[in-house]
């Protein structure tokens, strides 16, 4: 009997569907299929596999609103940040499928006579996709949309708690008029499913978004086959908040940073250096932000923080609570499961938030990847950069200020793969490269022009029309 994988939902444990656990035989057959596929695919022309992708996004934008449903429902998301979890996707598909009448190389001159150079992007066969569940359509559009325009082909892993998100999406792409064969699609776990399409010696790229455990595992598991492997990992992110901030904007980026999807991104908010003229007003303006928020499913209308995703999230998340109040730190607000009336039936965790943080402490130092923001008290401006850069990741920052100075020394100086003035640290715009510096990732990108770098190999290309053999140094000194 073949075994599956139950989708449930976060918000009440209702049960949304079943999809195949696929084992290593399965995914052994679904790299056989795009590794034959990949050979067709590779020739069609880039002009059309855009042409693919751009009535994909078509595709997204009529489905729009079943799959923000369905995200609600599968993920959690509340509805505004579902929807544009799905936009996201459609406006990735839209600038990729332009891709496919680009993919730029160079012309340059030669240093002979009668000889013309030039280099090309060529597709590099079958990628291997690993993706989350926090961003279950918008993430496997950053790795598919680019690997597909390059002309590769792929076998795509979802998260297990979000099957029915990544079947749908796959399912779309056929109707878009992708052909059979160039995307696959394997549900199961990290330790089966992922280690087995890893390991696969016919996937030359490997494309993983997740933790920073997994994604070092992920490394030596590719090292013996000389893999690819593009990493974005995690973060540990910070707003600052300087003394001339407008502060009830600075309140709104926080909250919306790290209370947003939960405090599920990689991108959240959890650290917040405030410095010690705004820093009591700040605390007390966030409290209360924070306590009038309201838990319940996605799917309310009136719905501020949906549930995090499993056990497993809430029980970590409320490991930290306890490691901050040991740490010394002062819950301000929130710090408890929510198990109040229907609440109960799901996994909510109220807001919460932590003062006198020492930077050194675990809470923060450590992704909690739940919706707790630790406020850090400092005494000027260079404290607030060391603290923000005091980290071992390196994803998104962010600094409130109306000193034009400070804004450009925070531009220079933080430690980041992305930094916003006056704004918090979470959103991205799909034309501009997304991923980060230090053990967030490993220095490849997604989005923009750079993640083409991530699934095409580079050709160097001499043309000698000189009618004799020309031996390039040698024969130019």
């Amino acid at each position: 009997m073949t075994a599956t994988l139950e989708s449930t939902s976060p918000a009440n444990g209702d049960v949304l569907g079943v999809v195949p656990e696929a084992d290593e035989a399965a995914v052994a057959r679904a790299v056989e299929a795009a590794k034959a596929a990949y050979e067709e695919w590779r020739l069609v022309p880039a002009p059309k596999r855009g042409e693919i992708l751009y009535r994909f996004a078509q595709v997204l934008e009529r489905e729009k609103a079943a799959l923000t449903d369905l995200m609600t429902r599968e993920m959690g998301k509340v509805k505004a940040e579902a929807g544009g979890d799905v936009q996201e996707a459609i406006d990735m598909s839209y600038y990729m499928a332009g891709e496919g009448r680009r993919l730029w190389g160079q012309t340059t001159p030669s240093e002979l006579q009668n000889k013309f150079n030039m280099s090309v992007r060529v597709p590099v066969g079958v990628v291997g996709a690993i993706t989350p569940w926090n961003f279950p359509i918008a993430i496997p559009s950053w790795k598919l949309a680019p690997a597909l325009v390059c002309g590769n082909t792929v076998v795509l892993k979802p998260a297990e708690d979000t099957p029915l998100l990544a079947q749908r999406f796959v399912e779309l792409l056929g109707e878009a008029g992708l052909p059979d064969g160039v995307v696959q699609i394997v549900h199961g776990y990290g330790e089966t499913a992922g280690a087995a399409l890893v390991r696969h010696p016919d996937v030359p790229i490997i494309t993983f978004t997740g933790s920073r455990e997994t994604g070092i595992l992920v490394t030596k598991e590719a090292a013996d086959n000389l893999k690819h492997v593009h990493l974005e990992l995690g973060g540990k992110n910070a707003i600052i908040v300087l003394e001339d901030t407008d502060l009830e904007l600075a309140v709104e980026g926080i909250v919306w940073s790290g209370f947003g999807t939960s405090g599920q991104r990689c991108t959240a908010a959890s650290r917040v250096i405030a410095h010690a003229a705004v820093y009591d007003e700040l605390q007390s303006r966030l409290v209360a932000r924070a306590e009038k928020m309201r838990l319940g499913p996605g799917w309310e209308d009136d719905t501020d923080i949906g549930p995090v995703i499993n056990r497993t999230a809430i029980e970590k998340i409320h490991s930290y609570t306890k490691i901050g109040r040991d740490e010394g730190a002062k819950l301000l607000t929130g710090g408890e499961v929510a198990t109040d009336g229907d609440l109960a039936k799901g996994f909510y965790y109220r807001p919460t938030v932590f003062a006198d943080v020492d930077a050194r402490m675990r809470i923060a130092q450590e992704e909690i990847f739940g919706p707790t923001v630790s406020l850090i008290k400092v005494a000027d401006f260079d404290e607030a950069l060391r603290i923000s850069n005091g980290i071992k990741y390196g994803l998104s920052s962010a600094i409130f200020t109306q000193d034009v100075n400070k804004a450009f020394r925070a531009m220079r100086d933080l430690q980041a793969g992305i930094t916003y003035i006056n704004a918090g640290t979470t959103g991205a715009e799909v034309h501009l490269p997304f991923g980060g510096t230090k053990d967030t990732g490993n220095g490849h990108r997604e989005a923009g022009q750079a993640a083409l770098d991530v699934f095409t190999e580079w050709k160097s290309i001499y043309v000698d029309y000189s009618g004799r053999l020309q031996r390039a140094q040698i024969d130019n000194t």
